[in-house]
């Protein structure tokens, strides 16, 4: 079986009803489940929640609410592995097992059915790695960033790349926050963080990419959102 997991717990505190509230007219959560569904690799999208409003949206969404997910692993210093690693053991105890995972955040409006398909053909393919991800380039290099010091002072953190020309300087990418696929052995032996295994990723243009933690974040990634959808009359692109 492969398995698309969407953790979606209650009780977030700097935007309240985070996983369910309206984006662009709809629940957030919908943006993740439809794409899951629309991908066409997954035999079965469940939602992992302790919230019974979650819950309920994500059934009218289309997606499985099989089971509760523990008090223990739905506070706020709960990781994205344990709750995965739960949703596999609770569903290999009463279905069939599962082949390969796929967390899918339920806050990522910017995900696409074809970048969760290009994910798992990248992991299929790439048998060094352990997870395969959607990763995105910093828009300004990382070598002339600076860090800010008790005096209130600000200094380089890479002060040996003072005089490297920017186009000298290495690209540096980072995680995009959308989703993470792995096989089922990697999820259930997996003890540190996923960025600590072995990855691949697959690039995606920084156009699809924003965290949203703060009500700032919100309205930009919404702002982006509608800009995309006028400019393609249709769901955003996957062209780089």
């Amino acid at each position: 079986m492969i398995l698309a997991v969407i953790p979606a717990r209650g009780g977030s505190k700097r935007i309240p009803d985070k996983n369910i509230r309206p984006f662009c007219g709809r629940p957030m959560i919908e943006y993740s489940i439809e794409a899951a569904q629309q991908a066409g690799v997954f035999d079965r999208v469940i939602v992992s929640t302790d919230s019974e409003k979650i819950a309920d949206a994500a059934i009218r969404c289309g997606a499985e609410v099989p089971f509760v997910r523990p008090p223990e692993l739905a506070d706020e210093f709960a990781t994205t592995t344990p709750v995965v690693q739960h949703a596999i053991a609770q569903l290999t105890s009463t279905a069939d097992p599962v082949g390969y995972a796929c967390c899918i955040y339920a806050t990522a409006p910017f995900v696409s059915p074809e970048d969760i398909r290009r994910g798992l053909e990248t992991l299929k393919r790439t048998p060094a790695a352990d997870f395969a991800l959607p990763v995105t380039t910093f828009p300004y290099s990382i070598f002339r960033s600076l860090a800010l010091q008790q005096n209130g002072l600000h200094a380089m953190l890479y002060p040996e790349h003072q005089a490297t020309r920017s186009q000298d300087l290495p690209e540096a990418w980072h995680d995009a926050g959308q989703f993470y696929w792995a096989a089922e052995p990697t999820w259930r032996r997996l003890a540190g963080g996923i960025l600590s295994a072995s990855l691949v990723g697959i690039p995606i243009p920084r156009h699809r990419v924003q965290d949203i933690d703060t009500a700032e974040d919100w309205r930009r990634a919404e702002l982006m959102f509608e800009l995309l959808a006028q400019e393609s009359h249709g769901p955003p692109s996957t062209d780089h």
